[in-house]
């Protein structure tokens, strides 16, 4: 099982510091709630760990059954869904399934395996000829989710999957999420969604690019005294 460090990790763009000196510890096999408000670090924190972005300081490290590993090697396993609209609005559900089965070179027998249990756990099935563009916003997310576990991901990173979701299509896409998890899969989520912290395993709590709280959820409210998330940040934003 995969799981992620990062040691005092910073990123800046320009004198902005997006993240100052944070330590993040995403265990294995554990869904993870990066929770924050916008602007507090969260995409940043995401897209580093996808290796999209360098850190400016700080290490991040990758492991295997704990020995660690480059991120070459975790790259193919890691599947990152980002927070903007990254789907072909005229392509139907189809057509992207059979487009990222070319991007990932599945084999016809992987592909008819995979995508037959994803339309069926999405419930995408009777859309599959439906335009991306076409979606409502819960259906599209799932889309987006469904062509990211399409390769069979270890570790999975969603950047804010439910922002703009109406509740029904949000309760529906953490069932999902709940269901990955039972595979032991590393499963990253961010939100600022304050109701959705108590759903994760693990949660980090971030501020303005620093780290406010790690851990189990309900520790976390206890150690910090407080009876929700939201006084957490209320606090921390006083101090």
């Amino acid at each position: 099982m995969y799981s992620i460090r990062t040691e005092e990790l910073g990123k800046s763009f320009g004198r902005a510091k997006a993240l100052d000196g944070v330590s993040f510890d995403f265990s294995a096999g554990l869904l993870h709630g990066l929770i924050g408000s916008d602007g507090a670090g969260k995409t940043t924190t995401m897209r580093l760990l996808a290796g999209l972005l360098r850190p400016s300081a700080g290490h991040i490290r990758y492991y295997l059954d704990g020995k660690e590993r480059p991120l070459g090697e975790v790259r193919p396993v890691m599947a990152y869904m980002p927070q903007q609209a990254s789907l072909y609005p005229d392509l139907s559900v189809a057509e992207h399934l059979e487009f990222f089965r070319e991007l990932y070179r599945l084999s016809p027998e992987e592909y008819r395996k995979r995508s037959a249990e994803l339309l069926e756990i999405t419930r995408l099935g009777r859309f599959r000829e439906r335009r991306a563009g076409q979606l409502s916003g819960g259906m599209y997310k799932k889309l987006g989710l469904m062509c990211a576990l399409l390769q069979s991901p270890a570790a999975l990173l969603l950047d804010e999957p439910t922002n703009g979701v109406d509740p029904i299509s949000r309760r529906e896409f953490w069932e999902l999420l709940y269901g990955l998890a039972e595979r032991k899969i590393l499963i990253i989520v961010s939100t600022a969604y304050m109701d959705e912290a108590e759903r994760c395993s693990r949660v980090h709590l971030l501020e303005s690019g620093r780290l406010l709280a790690s851990g189990e959820p309900r520790a976390v409210l206890r150690e910090a005294g407080a009876s929700s998330f939201e006084e957490i940040f209320i606090k921390g934003a006083a101090r």
